[in-house]
């Protein structure tokens, strides 16, 4: 399998290209920046390292590099700023975007290939991609919730002091200000998370606050997020390369789950080979259903202001 990279010279597109190598499972990884020079020596970084890891091949140079691939990942954009909401990238982000669309046009990707698109505001930019039409929708995913899915896991486990890996939970919806948990399915290795010593609705709270202004946080304390957005992009480019029918909070265009239609966010995703397989419709409290509609109208509303 051959992953391209927009913008793999950058902070984000880097860790992926690096958590990809220790991964070992997809054969090429392609690094294309508008820092040419940038992308070459990450590349280079990588090949250097590659005899003590994994038999993978790195390239790097203009869109040229991207021809051929099965799998696009499009991490370039512009940062945000610690104060300013993923939505308040719109009005930045998307000229930048629909110029890498128009580029992604002109080059000849692999049958079934896939897009996945993480740069901010995602949710908006991957039905962007989605209408683009460069290819099918079901071939278009968002990294959507699934950073913010693994940063909530995590804080869960370091408050009930288990392992990260046992805690599952889900954060759906917008990866962004309307982002909604689902404390009804919450689970630490199948057992209710309400049920478990030390919760409390209050401590809940508490906890998703911290998640939803993790980025914002690490924006400020180091610059910007990588290491853990890395590791959630390798988690859906090699889901795709193992075809293994993971489910995850991908965002992908809603075609009426939970009576949202019309736009991409994030549901449980069955992710396969050429992206989409199949979208559940999870089992949600009276609450978290109109939390998700919420989620939806204001992303509708911004995605209108795009097109308008």
């Amino acid at each position: 399998m051959k992953v391209s990279i927009i913008g793999g010279g950058g902070r984000v597109g880097s860790d992926a290209a690096f958590a990809l190598q220790l991964g070992g499972i997809v054969k090429e990884i392609a690094l294309n920046d508008v820092n040419q020079d940038l992308a070459a020596g990450e590349a280079l970084d990588l090949r250097h390292g590659a005899s003590l890891l994994n038999n993978q091949t790195f390239t790097s140079g203009d869109y040229g590099v991207v021809a051929g691939s099965d799998c696009v990942v499009i991490t370039a954009g512009l940062r945000r700023k610690p104060d300013e909401s993923r939505l308040d990238l719109i009005n930045r982000n998307v000229g930048l975007f629909n110029g890498i669309l128009d580029e992604l046009k002109k080059v000849k990707l692999n049958d079934g290939a896939t897009i996945l698109v993480v740069s901010n505001p995602v949710d908006i930019l991957t039905h962007l991609t989605v209408q683009s039409g460069i290819v099918p929708a079901s071939q278009v995913l968002g990294l959507g919730t699934v950073l913010d899915t693994a940063r909530f896991r995590s804080l869960l486990a370091d408050h009930f002091s288990v392992g990260a890996f046992d805690v599952k939970a889900l954060i759906l919806g917008e990866h962004g200000d309307s982002m909604v948990p689902i404390w009804s399915s919450a689970a630490i290795n199948g057992v209710s998370l309400r049920s478990i010593p030390g919760y409390t609705d209050e401590k809940g709270a508490e906890i998703f606050e911290a998640t939803k202004k993790s980025g914002a946080t690490v924006i400020a304390q180091k610059g910007g997020a990588g290491r853990a957005v890395g590791v959630s992009i390798k988690e859906v480019v090699e889901a795709m390369a193992l075809d293994n029918g993971k489910v995850l909070p991908v965002s992908a265009a809603q075609s009426g789950k939970l009576g949202i239609s019309d736009i991409s966010l994030s549901l449980p995703t069955v992710v396969g080979r050429h992206g989409v397989v199949d979208i559940y419709e999870p089992a949600v409290s009276d609450s978290e259903r109109e939390l998700l509609h919420k989620s939806a109208e204001a992303l509708k509303a911004t995605l209108a202001q795009v097109q308008g």
